[in-house]
């Protein structure tokens, strides 16, 4: 992977952590750094779930890859929350 591609990675991890912390009500006890890496992670497993249903590569905005995205970030951010209200 060449610089530009690990520096998007980061750009959409944040920017879909974000938002799947904005969709999950209530208050979070996870820092930003772990919604950072929740976003990442559910961007690129959001990525692989959109390709391998066939809805990755569409004309225009992707937006169903956008949304199982958001809502995989949202279910990492309530999973990591619930784990650390356990502790």
């Amino acid at each position: 992977m060449e610089i530009d591609g690990i520096i998007s990675a980061l750009v959409i991890g944040i920017v879909i952590g974000v938002l799947g912390r904005l969709v999950v009500p209530g208050r979070q006890r996870i820092g930003i750094l772990w919604t950072i890496l929740v976003g990442i992670a559910a961007a690129l497993i959001g990525s692989a779930l959109a390709s391998a249903l066939g809805v990755a590569d569409t004309n225009g905005v992707d937006w169903v890859e956008w949304l199982i995205q958001i809502a995989l970030a949202a279910v990492g951010v309530a999973a990591l929350d619930r784990a650390k209200l356990n502790r």
